[in-house]
């Protein structure tokens, strides 16, 4: 239960208003504009194409090698309190968090926001992947940061990221969900125009008709329709026509990344050099991992997965509210409790009756 100074809003699917606070609760500057939020959102799809779609094929690979030896490497667990951090439960499976951010030094991450927020669990036997949106405004407990100066109490789950990097990120993540994270993936904000255009577009299938509210402000018909880089990126920022705003974002980019792997997989990218040369070149450069992660390993482990065995969800929300001046995401705990303990235990079946095919 929210506490007596948060009110949640009467209409719990209203949509997030964006805040007028900073997650620092720092006044905002007159500092350089941010970069769109949908482009930092889009080299998450990214890693998704490379991790989960490249390593069927040998061209895959063979690129695959190339990103791998030169991608920029973090140190995403330094300072992490071992003795804070959750047991591991399920031999063998994994669990990546995913975050796009609006800063490409991610050892630099001070005033940096994390509007993408993704736990992509990988079972044991590999054959299906659960990825797990956390909304980026969902109100929680965030640990006290390395430096002392900021944490250690409740704000936006965002906030972490700027307080702390990723390290305290995945604090966070890890104190919030219960689940360990065995590798850590962040994308900036480049290149999502060119990767859906390397890769000739993608389908897309829009559950109504909607007009953009940014230039050109474009309309969005209703059912299946192809979209190119510019128009896919359009259409995976809008929220604030619908009526449950932020988790309606949350809904495109899913759509968007599967639509991106299978695309990928089935379109002739990854048997064709010159497109795959195109494909890389137009992202690898924005994407950092931990020093641990291989992705030659995780192509080779799931190379068979594709659209059909991906499930997505939303870490389970009683809905909007406001916590002084800020709009929020609050949890719903029981349910955070059951589902994250699902994937702790990697019992995917229990949790797949929630997921979006």
């Amino acid at each position: 239960m929210p506490d007596p100074q948060q009110t949640v809003d009467p209409d719990p699917d209203a949509p997030t208003a964006p805040s007028e606070v900073d997650p620092t609760g720092e006044e905002p500057t007159d500092a350089a504009p941010r970069p769109r939020r949908g482009r930092r959102f889009a080299l998450i799809v990214l890693l998704v194409v490379v991790l989960l779609g490249a390593g069927g094929v040998g061209g895959g690979y063979f690129y695959l090698r190339s990103v791998d030896s030169r991608i920029e490497r973090v140190d995403a667990f330094q300072g992490v309190p071992q003795e804070a951090r959750p047991p591991v439960a399920a031999k063998g499976a994994m669990n990546i968090m995913v975050l796009g951010s609006d800063s490409r030094d991610p050892e630099n991450t001070t005033g940096s926001r994390s509007d993408t927020i993704i736990v992509a669990h990988l079972p044991k036997d590999r054959k299906s992947a659960e990825l797990i949106s956390i909304p980026r405004d969902t109100w929680v407990h965030v640990p006290r940061s390395k430096d002392g100066r900021h944490g250690d109490r409740d704000a936006k789950i965002n906030a972490a990221y700027a307080w702390g990097g990723v390290p305290l990120m995945v604090q966070t993540v890890e104190q919030f969900t219960g689940v360990r994270i065995d590798h850590v993936a962040i994308i900036d904000f480049a290149g999502f125009k060119d990767i859906i255009d390397a890769i000739g577009g993608i389908d897309i299938d829009s559950d109504r008709e909607f007009t953009s509210i940014h230039p050109p402000f474009r309309k969005f018909a209703k059912g299946v329709q192809h979209m190119d880089g510019e128009t896919a990126l359009d259409w995976s920022r809008q929220r604030k026509q619908f009526p449950d705003g932020d988790f309606a974002r949350i809904r495109h980019q899913q759509q968007v990344i599967r639509a991106i792997l299978d695309r990928a997989a089935s379109g002739g990218i990854l048997t064709n050099p010159g497109k795959l040369n195109d494909f890389v070149k137009a992202s690898s450069a924005a994407v950092s991992v931990d020093k641990g992660m291989s992705l030659l390993d995780m192509a080779a482990d799931l190379r068979n997965l594709r659209g059909g065995n991906l499930f997505f969800f939303t870490s389970p929300t009683k809905g909007t509210g406001r916590v002084g001046t800020e709009s929020v995401v609050f949890p719903d705990p029981a349910k955070v409790r059951t589902f994250y303990d699902a994937v702790r235990r990697d019992a995917v079946k229990e949790i797949l009756g929630g997921a979006q095919r």
